[in-house]
């Protein structure tokens, strides 16, 4: 008869993820980190520090800071004393990581959801924060008579944009 035992670093590990799961983005309050792509992983070493791995949108991402601080809070708050938390920039984010419930949760909040992001054949992923030049659909009313009305918007990585129907304005999170 063999017995099995749960591995406590797995089954602690599996927690720490669900509590660091649910950190909101300080930018984009409606998504949590994991629904960014921007929680990498979470996991316990040999002498019980969980260290959860963060990747920025985009480099110099000024929001970092407060990730990785209530990140730490929550884990800690959560019952683990020795938290690390750390900044991985191999592979860069893409858009390409946001859940798709990261992406409905965006279109629900009225900002446009980014589309696939431009992979260049054999190199590296290029960062383009200029305007897209596809047709962005309104998120409140679907039509794709839209319009860039500004490059940037409250954020480097967001647009805005104006829909030709509705009239109603919104912001577009740019393919990265």
């Amino acid at each position: 008869m063999t017995v099995r035992t749960l591995d406590p670093r797995g089954t602690a590990a599996a927690a720490a993820r669900r509590v660091a799961a649910r950190v909101p983005d300080p930018e984009l309050p409606m998504l949590t980190l994991a629904d960014l792509g921007v929680l990498r992983d979470v996991r316990v070493e040999e002498d019980g520090t969980v260290v959860a791995d963060l990747t920025p949108t985009y480099s110099g991402c000024p929001a970092m800071a407060e990730m990785r601080a209530e990140v730490a809070a929550r884990l800690r708050a959560a019952g683990h004393p020795q938290v690390e938390v750390r900044t991985v920039l191999d592979p860069p984010w893409t858009t390409d990581w946001i859940t798709p419930e990261g992406r409905r949760t965006l279109a629900a909040h009225g900002i446009a959801p980014p589309g696939p992001a431009p992979r260049p054949a054999g190199g590296p992923v290029p960062l383009s924060l200029s305007p897209t030049r596809r047709a962005v659909p309104c998120p409140r009313c679907g039509s794709s008579r839209t319009e860039e009305t500004s490059r940037f918007g409250s954020t480097s990585c967001k647009a805005l944009w104006r829909c030709l129907d509705c009239r109603e304005p919104f912001e577009h999170f740019k393919e990265i």
